[in-house]
């Protein structure tokens, strides 16, 4: 395994990512980089820790279930990274249903749960997304609610953010999403504030769908960086913050 020592390429002032926890590779159609390219970006780039998640079965283009379930077959180790079996699964209802059972989601080590409009075609409003987030909180096979600073999918960024901090499901600051409108600026800042208020963990991402773009997290951490975030409340900003996340969810390192 990577050194802990090992010296990490600086990405922001006053804080650095040691993972980069949602990224895709060729199995999601859209993207355009294979496996082992993305670990080689990660490893040239320090990284500790790549979760490749790639998208659920519901989303155009995306690999079919047999390929979450061989999964199995990565290495837990690829170029001195640790490579997390993962999938970012579609939320299709507002009642938080995924389209991965939890059979499926057991059997794989990171899941972020994420609402795409391609996948979900009824109309939202801020009660129907609040209600479909607190439903992904209480399922205790997520761990992470992915890229929701969209005003399309407005919620109830408190009530949210709090029974995130409760039941210890992060909240992702999609650089990514930010650098390309996806999601407000105004909304991750107001979504980051609350998880300062009520020590919410969040998880600083890049959301790649190439190799190049690994860690390619600058923007997000400039906003962080703004509010003076803490750093313990990024689980990707050391290695001891990971592991300590890592323990508690029983992810082996």
């Amino acid at each position: 395994m990577i050194s802990v020592k090992r010296k990490l390429k600086q990405i922001g002032d006053l804080m650095n990512i040691v993972a980069d926890l949602h990224t895709h590779t060729v199995a999601s159609t859209h993207a355009y980089s294979t496996l082992t390219e993305m670990a080689q970006a990660a490893s040239k780039k320090g990284l500790y820790a790549l979760a490749v998640t790639d998208h659920g079965m519901m989303m155009v283009g995306a690999p079919d279930e047999i390929y979450f379930k061989n999964l199995h077959v990565l290495p837990k180790e690829m170029m001195g990274v640790r490579v997390l079996r993962g999938i970012e699964a579609n939320i299709i209802d507002y009642n938080g249903k995924l389209d991965a059972n939890d059979r499926l989601l057991k059997h794989l080590e990171w899941v972020v749960a994420s609402l795409h409009s391609i996948t979900i075609l009824d109309k939202p409003d801020v009660e129907k997304c609040t209600q479909t987030y607190l439903s992904v909180c209480d399922n205790p096979n997520v761990n992470v609610i992915g890229h929701s600073g969209s005003d399309y999918y407005a919620y109830d960024y408190e009530k949210v953010i709090k029974r995130c901090a409760e039941t210890s499901t992060l909240i992702e600051i999609n650089s990514s999403a930010i650098r390309n409108g996806r999601s407000k600026i105004e909304n991750c800042i107001k979504i980051a504030r609350l998880c300062k208020k009520h020590n919410a963990r969040v998880v600083v991402d890049s959301d790649a769908h190439i190799n190049s773009d690994v860690a390619n997290v600058p923007e997000a951490l400039r906003m962080l960086e703004g509010i003076k975030f803490p750093s313990e409340l990024v689980v990707n900003s050391s290695v001891e913050n990971l592991k300590e996340y890592f323990k508690e969810k029983k992810i082996l390192i």
